[in-house]
């Protein structure tokens, strides 16, 4: 990719990093963009996280995981697996995990970030992306 993928905007339905316009949600590592489809943020698992395992506690120590408008609980056993692969991982709202990805790229720390896509119709009173 050449440039660090630092989230310039996100909006819903997708993200602009660095330069790029994309659709969807992203997973980020400091030399990559990649596509993640989880088929339910409520219900995450380690297969929707599965691109991450092979770097887990070796490129990569942090997962910054933004689960939408709101940041989810993630289910205990779920947490306990990311920690057994070396990840600690820190749960957000995706606009908070967006600025929060920003910084730990900026700090060229081994991390990664999970980034679901606001949804393209928000709910009554509910932020529409930045």
């Amino acid at each position: 990719m050449g440039e660090r993928p630092f989230v310039r905007s996100y909006r819903p339905g997708g993200f602009t990093i660095g330069t790029r316009a994309i659709e969807g949600s992203v997973i980020l590592l400091r030399d990559r963009i990649e596509p993640w489809t989880p088929a339910d943020p409520r219900a995450l698992s380690l297969e929707d996280l599965a691109v991450l395992r092979p770097l887990a506690g070796r490129s990569v120590g942090l997962l910054v995981l933004g689960l939408g408008e709101r940041a989810l609980l993630l289910p205990a056993a779920l947490r306990a697996a990311l920690r057994a692969w070396g990840l600690a991982v820190e749960v957000l709202a995706t606009p908070a995990a967006c600025r929060t990805w920003n910084l730990v790229l900026a700090e060229e720390r081994d991390a990664a970030a999970a980034l679901l896509a606001l949804p393209t119709n928000p709910g009554p009173g509910e932020p529409a992306g930045a």
